[in-house]
């Protein structure tokens, strides 16, 4: 059971987390709600990292065990921001930005090695990368709708790339 929860549970929780930071911008969500989320979130992360260290030892897998110890400070950042209002806009659009951009680069590292899913690996990280190049022009000035196109981008990119490897990851090179 845990093996399956373990390479299946991200195929669920990418866009969920994707979901609640649209829904923040919303305002549907409380400040509470967003930083539960950040603490459960790092929580997952950490013991997905700890329990499958050894498994990502080499190849693409190393990329991702690297991606999770930055998403690790990065979801930790944004736990600081919520907590600490004078840190909040810094730490929650670094959170963000970080979120969209580190994944998007594993994405197309993958691609690059996994020549059977090229295309939807390749697609994931582009759409990660513009997700969050929108996002940031939309920042200055704040573009409500412009910010929520660029989440958009991110889900659909990032949750095509982890359901790929979700699917088939007993084709994930170590090497």
């Amino acid at each position: 059971m845990f093996p399956r929860l373990r390479a299946q549970g991200p195929a669920a929780l990418v866009p969920l987390a994707w979901l609640l930071v649209g829904l923040a911008h919303l305002d549907a969500v409380t400040d509470r709600t967003v930083l539960v989320f950040h603490v459960v979130a790092a929580v997952l992360i950490a013991a997905f990292a700890a329990l499958s260290w050894d498994e990502m030892e080499s190849g693409v897998l190393r990329v991702w065990r690297d991606i999770l110890l930055v998403g690790l400070l990065l979801t930790v950042g944004g736990i600081i921001g919520l907590r600490y209002s004078p840190l909040r806009d810094p730490f929650l659009t670094t959170t963000i930005l970080g979120w969209m951009v580190v994944p998007g680069v594993g994405l197309y590292y993958t691609g690059k090695r996994v020549p059977a899913d090229q295309r939807a690996y390749t697609a994931g990280a582009a759409l990660s990368v513009l997700g969050a190049a929108v996002y940031a022009v939309a920042l200055f000035p704040a573009a409500e709708s412009a910010l929520l196109a660029g989440i958009a981008l991110v889900l659909v990119g990032q949750t095509v790339g982890i359901v790929q490897a979700a699917r088939r990851p007993e084709e994930t090179p170590s090497g």
